[in-house]
């Protein structure tokens, strides 16, 4: 069963943190959850692209840039949104910054060739379970894979019609993770197992890779008899 509104925490004065919040997806999530009232910090590399992401959102929006290791700290939650090819030596990076917060990870460990997107294989099983076991000191929540980054950043789309599958080993997370995807409009948070199951669910993006080629659109995922 899901958290149901009246079981969900409130998570309604946390920050968010955004790891790679300079790429479309993790600047789509900065921008939804700012509109829902969140303070969000747009980390990067670079402080100054951080900043640039950050103005980009529009005027009005509780969002700011800074570098990855400020937002690391400063975020009460962080959505880790960064490239695969840089998630293991990132997250190695700021492991201390990161001790004793929810960590959630959205990073689809994925390759393209002329045939299209499949899933990459990955050492500890999949890119949620390398960051747990990067990150010893915090919580690692699976979370927000199958969501467009175009519908994200769309200003013409109100409610972005979805499930966001959440995965983790601590119920308590996990119930403020979903509670987090419920405040983007449209959005439900559906805990969909421990973190050993994010393998599948992370490789489910090259099918839905597929079905956008196929389709012309921008496919999620519902779940039905919840």
């Amino acid at each position: 069963m899901t958290t149901s509104q009246a079981e969900a925490p409130d998570v309604s004065g946390l920050s968010i943190g955004i790891l790679g919040g300079t790429g479309d997806q993790g600047k789509g999530l900065a921008r939804r959850l700012a509109l829902a009232g969140h303070p969000v910090i747009i980390g990067s590399r670079s402080a100054d692209r951080a900043r640039q992401a950050a103005e980009s959102l529009g005027d009005g929006l509780n969002a700011r840039g800074e570098e990855n290791s400020v937002v690391a700290r400063e975020a009460d939650i962080v959505i880790v949104a960064v490239p695969w090819d840089g998630h293991k030596s990132l997250l190695e990076s700021l492991r201390d910054d990161l001790a004793g917060k929810i960590v959630v990870d959205c990073v689809n460990p994925l390759g393209f060739d002329k045939q299209g997107a499949y899933a990459l294989p990955v050492e500890e099983g999949s890119a949620a379970q390398q960051a747990a076991a990067v990150l010893t000191g915090s919580t690692v929540v699976a979370a927000f894979h199958h969501v467009s980054a175009v519908l994200l950043l769309d200003p013409e789309v109100d409610k972005v019609d979805l499930d966001v599958l959440v995965l983790g080993d601590d119920r308590a997370a996990t119930g403020t993770v979903q509670a987090l995807a419920g405040r983007i409009a449209g959005v439900r948070g559906v805990y969909g197992g421990r973190l050993r199951n994010a393998h599948q669910v992370e490789a489910l993006t090259a099918n839905l890779i597929s079905v956008n080629r196929r389709y012309k659109t921008h496919a999620g995922v519902r779940v039905t008899g919840i």
